[in-house]
């Protein structure tokens, strides 16, 4: 009998971050809302839901954004240091952000500080979020400036809400390959920690 595939394992084999998009290709708004409609069915601490959802396109305000977050970017490049910054130069991972205005649309990300676990629960629904978007064809990357006060007041937010992420959400203006993953023996352990799983057992 043939193995049945897992649709969520799928898009998650399937998902890469993407930081370069094609430019002012328009994305219908359904297929957004669509994939905020799946990230709104996440479990919460005491079903608080703190999420909420900023959809950007106007130009202008994605070249505010992405300017502030290249200015918080600069002091936090110079200060990374050894294996991460090797990691970074290995990927061309800079201060500068164009994905943030490239990108046609951007969804920013906040958690409502004044529910239980706001952080936990958000990133939940993150990851529901770009499965979803993978789902409609699209590519989306998870980025949080090191500061974010001033993307706050950009957007207006109130205070007692926090940025999570910033998702560029567009279509790749290349093909990437993903990034190695490891596999279940090297990361699941049964029982007890050291217990190597055996995949060979049914």
């Amino acid at each position: 009998m043939k193995k049945r595939e897992n649709i969520v394992l799928m898009l998650a084999r399937r998902r890469k971050s993407i930081r370069e998009y094609r430019r002012d290709e328009d994305i219908p708004i359904e297929k957004i809302l669509t994939a905020i409609e799946a990230a709104l069915e996440a479990p919460s601490g005491r079903n608080c839901q703190p999420w909420r959802f900023i959809i950007i396109r106007d130009k202008g305000l994605k070249r505010r954004i992405r300017e502030a977050c290249e200015e918080a970017e600069k002091p936090f490049h110079q200060r990374v240091k050894g294996e991460f910054k090797k990691w970074l130069q290995d990927r061309g991972i800079t201060w500068r952000k164009p994905f943030l205005e490239d990108a046609p649309i951007l969804i920013a990300v906040y958690s409502d500080t004044e529910c239980p676990y706001p952080s936990q629960s958000t990133w939940i629904a993150i990851a529901y979020l770009i499965l979803a978007i993978e789902a409609e064809g699209l590519a989306s990357l998870t980025y949080t400036p090191s500061k974010t006060s001033k993307v706050n007041e950009i957007l207006g937010v109130p205070n007692r809400y926090r940025l999570e992420t910033i998702i560029p959400v567009g279509y790749p203006s290349r093909d990437k390959r993903k990034e190695h993953r490891a596999a279940l023996e090297e990361r699941v352990f049964i029982d007890r920690w050291g217990n190597r799983l055996d995949i060979t057992v049914k």
